[in-house]
């Protein structure tokens, strides 16, 4: 009865680390996209700022370029590159939360296969 017990909680355990792996990577990516949207944000304003006032500037929509002045493109980029570094800070706070989560769900994994040997011998047997 107990070995059920032990391989029960072991699945559970199996699958809250797939899943929290699966979440992390996720939010991996996430803030790669938000880096890249950054970057692309201050690169852009570094050409912007390099061009004088008077110059006419478009703005990409779609497969169509509208005439906009210089300073809403900059305030555009600003915006854009404020909104992407409080989404990567948002997203490093949840990618250490759940890291915290995954190292807690290796230690119970690590707890119940120290508490029942024969369950890891299984294990080992099933991965062979």
């Amino acid at each position: 009865m107990a070995d059920e017990v032990n391989k029960t909680a072991f699945l559970e355990i199996q699958g809250r680390m797939i899943e929290l792996t699966g979440k992390l990577k996720q939010v991996q990516n996430q803030m790669r996209t938000k880096e890249g949207e950054k970057k692309r944000a201050f690169l852009t304003l570094e050409e912007l700022n390099q061009l004088p006032d008077d110059t006419n500037t478009y703005k990409s929509i779609g497969r169509t370029f509208v005439l906009e002045p210089k300073s809403v493109l900059v305030n555009e980029q600003e915006q854009k590159l404020k909104d992407s570094e409080s989404a990567i800070g948002s997203l490093q706070s949840s990618k250490e939360y759940m890291e915290k989560q995954l190292a807690e769900v290796e230690n119970n994994l690590r707890e119940l296969l120290q508490q029942d040997p024969g369950l890891a011998r299984q294990i080992m047997s099933m991965s062979v």
